[in-house]
């Protein structure tokens, strides 16, 4: 099949070309092609194995691509390092929840706004009249994050205390103190609950509402329909369908792609 598929209409401010990455003799992604509208939020879906953390390493250079093409905001981003492509506002997290050990709560959101400190060092490090002010503007901002996602009162905790579910909630919210152009997101609702899950929900239209776009990963497909703008499903490293949530859902491959699966494994 044509990988030429629909795309949603409007400004691409990421966009995928022939993406293709070998492991040994094994093909994890095949000439994938998608593109990401600004203010929007796009999902890769598809089965266990289809490549989607695979795309997600590409995008970001954990991995160098055989072939194909990155380009974010009009950039060719092909071996740029991950602190570049962040300096540019591409920000990701990662299937696991990596909080920092020894920081409370509050101090990890905190974190993720020390790239974008306009002090000097030497002003940090005599406490200067203007550090005070940001470090008090950066609390604040953190704070309201935490509230959003209803994690506030666990702000002194250290963030290894939480649990797993709460620690993915806290990495969105770090993530996003970075003022990203366009988060991606590795599976955010891996081990969330029913409530945490409509939490990070309310969290990702409140972050497109913000006006940042987002790329997720994801295998709950009730978040992912009812938050995505546009879905890319992948299978078996290859893009089988691109559409509306409703488009994907009566597409006949990708109703193979998963329900062929299971009743594979049932066998």
């Amino acid at each position: 099949m044509s990988q030429d598929l629909k795309q949603p209409n409007g400004t691409d401010i990421l966009r995928v070309d022939g993406l293709s990455k070998k492991f040994g003799g094994l093909k994890a992604t095949d000439g994938v092609n998608f593109s990401v509208q600004e203010n929007s939020i796009t999902a890769l879906i598809g089965p266990n194995g289809a490549g989607k953390t695979t795309v997600f390493n590409l995008i970001t250079n954990i991995f160098p691509p055989d072939e194909g093409t990155v380009a974010f905001f009009g950039k060719q981003i092909a071996g740029w390092s991950p602190m570049d492509i962040a300096n540019l506002g591409l920000i990701r997290t990662f299937q696991s929840a990596r909080v920092f050990p020894g920081l409370t709560v509050l101090e990890n959101v905190m974190v993720g706004r020390h790239r974008l400190i306009k002090s000097s060092d030497f002003g940090q490090m005599l406490w200067s009249p203007e550090s005070r002010r940001e470090e008090m503007r950066i609390r604040s901002q953190a704070l309201a994050m935490l509230k959003i996602v209803g994690l506030e009162r666990f702000k002194d905790a250290h963030a290894v205390d939480l649990p797993m579910g709460a620690q993915k909630l806290l990495e969105v919210v770090r993530a996003v103190m970075g003022s990203p152009r366009l988060l991606c997101l590795d599976e955010p609702a891996a081990g969330l609950n029913d409530t945490e899950t409509e939490e990070l929900a309310a969290l990702l239209r409140a972050i497109r509402a913000a006006g940042i776009s987002i790329l997720v990963v994801e295998h709950n497909m009730s978040l992912v329909m009812n938050v995505a703008d546009h879905v890319v499903v992948l299978d078996a490293g290859r893009v089988i369908a691109a559409g509306s949530a409703a488009e994907v859902q009566r597409n006949p491959q990708v109703i193979e792609a998963y329900l062929g699966r299971e009743q594979n494994a049932a066998a």
